[in-house]
């Protein structure tokens, strides 16, 4: 491989890498706001966690943490792919 290929190659290495960090920081903030939503229903009292507003308020706390993991599966085939484009470099 070419030097000017090689250079193409680690720019899109970079970018690559800038998008795992920005899924990353996406995946900290969901996670600090799931943490929040969590505190808020444990501190509601016990037939309050069992009405509307309490299972609306599991239900976001569920599909939080869903997004959270979702967000990891999209991380993970990016760097893969970051790996990839070492090897072809070599």
């Amino acid at each position: 491989m070419n030097n000017e290929r090689r250079k193409t190659l680690g720019k899109i290495r970079d970018e690559l890498a800038d998008i795992v960090l920005a899924v990353e920081n996406l995946r900290e903030r969901i996670e600090a706001v799931k943490d929040e939503e969590q505190e808020a229903f444990d501190a509601m009292p016990e037939g309050l966690q069992t009405s509307e507003k309490g299972e609306k308020s599991q239900a976001a706390i569920d599909a939080l943490d869903a997004a959270y993991d979702e967000l990891d599966q999209v991380a993970s085939p990016i760097e893969a792919a970051n790996d990839q484009i070492d090897t072809a470099c070599e």
